[in-house]
């Protein structure tokens, strides 16, 4: 499985590793070379030994729709 390297540096990851590491677009990746010299790309939240981000249970739960007006004026009293 081959790519080619673009002359910004950017690469193309094939779709079977795209699959395997279950990435769409959006996804944060990380990159590591190991002892051998090959380079390992994990899914970031997947990595072993990775402290959990202190707000990912909270992400996405709130559950109160607020108008910018309404915050701003409860904010501002």
């Amino acid at each position: 499985m081959a790519t080619t390297l673009t002359s910004k540096g950017q690469v193309t990851i094939p779709k079977q590793i795209r699959d395997a590491l279950n990435l769409a677009p959006g996804c944060a990746v990380d990159f590591a070379v190991n002892r051998e010299g090959d380079v390992v790309i994990h899914k970031v939240g997947a990595l072993p030994n990775r402290k959990p981000d202190r707000f990912e249970a909270a992400r996405g739960k709130a559950d109160v729709k607020w108008r910018t007006d309404d915050l701003m004026a409860l904010l501002r009293g």
